[in-house]
């Protein structure tokens, strides 16, 4: 049983419009503003473009980190709550709002991994399910897999889940919650007073004013923080990634190599991806990533070798140190947190990220140590 809502600081010229205003409306604002909705609170959420159209809806939808024994303990303990969580959700965000986002726990299949020994003692370790293949057992497991690849390893559990959907269907669920989703509100200032943000300003000089506020601008959160002079480590990494079309179960799997993975949809799309570039905020996609990533995907699956792409596009990941996010309070500042820079990992990363978040702002106890996602 929660106390109740501490009163809202008013800004001279901001009345108070929520409990709690998120700034970002990707899958990790959306999920961290859901999170507080079903705690009861009155949430805004602003966001400077469309709510879903940025990274969220550029990456994949694996939902586990690629070759998850190479993560940090930080990044495995927020991954195994949010595989945990991701088949309930969806089934949640079917039943509340009609869209399906087609959670899909197809396996993945990861062919020649050097490290393959770190990754039967991860396993171990965390009770993950893994099978070495090798040989014609490697064939069997995924026929239809390019040739030249001496070994794998096969990983039932792995789900993949459709991105657009899921961002469609969260959009969906956080209207039905209440929450005040303002697009094409871009925050550009912030007004404060005593060691507390007041207001978030946007770009047409509206200043809205909370008791609390959420950064979780993805790439752009350490020019959101600007403004108040508070550094945060996060930078922009574009990936680039091509999409095919084949027969519905054709792919049955993920399967990743060298870096690059081919991911099936249900309705036989096929994603490739990814590239990791450092160009600053420029999305663009070029010419060298296409051939780049037509060779990757025709190497892992032969068949699309017989088709071209139908889509190309880019998005910006935002990367912080060692890969770990930043979840927590800004130290600076009583009232303002951040959740961001969970790079590749977003979408893995977001149910649980978004939980914790929930969890340290409403004071309650968090399911995973917090202190190695602290902002320094």
């Amino acid at each position: 049983m929660h106390s109740p809502n501490p009163p809202l600081l008013m800004d001279a010229c901001a009345p108070a419009t929520a409990d709690v205003i998120v700034v970002g409306g990707g899958v990790m604002g959306m999920m961290t503003a859901r999170e507080l909705a079903l705690a009861g609170r009155r949430v805004l959420l602003l966001e400077r473009g469309q709510v879903g159209a940025e990274a969220s809806w550029a990456g994949g939808g694996i939902v586990s980190p690629l070759y998850p024994w190479r993560y940090p303990p930080a990044v495995t303990a927020l991954a195994h709550l949010a595989q945990q969580a991701y088949p309930v959700l969806a089934s949640r965000l079917l039943a509340d709002t009609g869209i399906d986002p087609e959670y899909f726990s197809c396996g993945m299949l990861l062919v020649d991994a050097e490290d393959a020994r770190d990754a039967r003692a991860w396993a171990g370790i965390q009770g993950q399910m893994l099978k070495v293949l090798g040989g014609e057992s490697l064939s069997r497991q995924v026929p239809g897999l390019g040739p030249g690849w001496r070994s794998g390893l096969w990983m039932p559990a792995i789900a993949n889940i459709r991105n657009p959907r899921l961002l469609a269907a969260l959009a969906a669920s956080l209207r039905a919650l209440g929450v005040d989703v303002r697009e094409q509100a871009a925050v550009v200032d912030w007004r404060q007073a005593g060691g507390r943000v007041t207001a978030a300003v946007t770009g047409s000089g509206e200043a809205f004013a909370a008791d609390s506020f959420v950064v979780c601008g993805g790439a752009w959160s350490s020019r959101l923080l600007a403004p108040l002079r508070a550094g945060l480590p996060v930078k922009p990494v574009r990936g680039q990634m091509l999409m095919y079309r084949l027969a519905p179960g054709e792919l049955p799997a993920i399967i990743l190599g060298e870096g690059r993975y081919v991911i099936p949809r249900r309705d036989g799309h096929v994603l490739c991806g990814s590239t990791l570039e450092e160009a600053g905020f420029d999305t663009v996609p070029t010419a060298v990533a296409y051939d780049s990533l037509m060779k990757s995907a025709g190497r892992l699956w032969p068949a699309l070798c017989g088709s071209l792409p139908v889509a190309q596009w880019a998005g910006l990941r935002p990367a912080a140190p060692n890969g770990i996010p930043f979840i927590g309070r800004v130290p600076e500042f009583d009232n303002l947190w951040v959740n961001a820079g969970q790079f590749r990992n977003g979408l893995v990363l977001a149910p649980a990220s978004a939980q914790l978040l929930a969890d340290l702002l409403l004071g309650r106890e968090p399911r995973v140590d917090p202190r190695p996602y602290q902002v320094l």
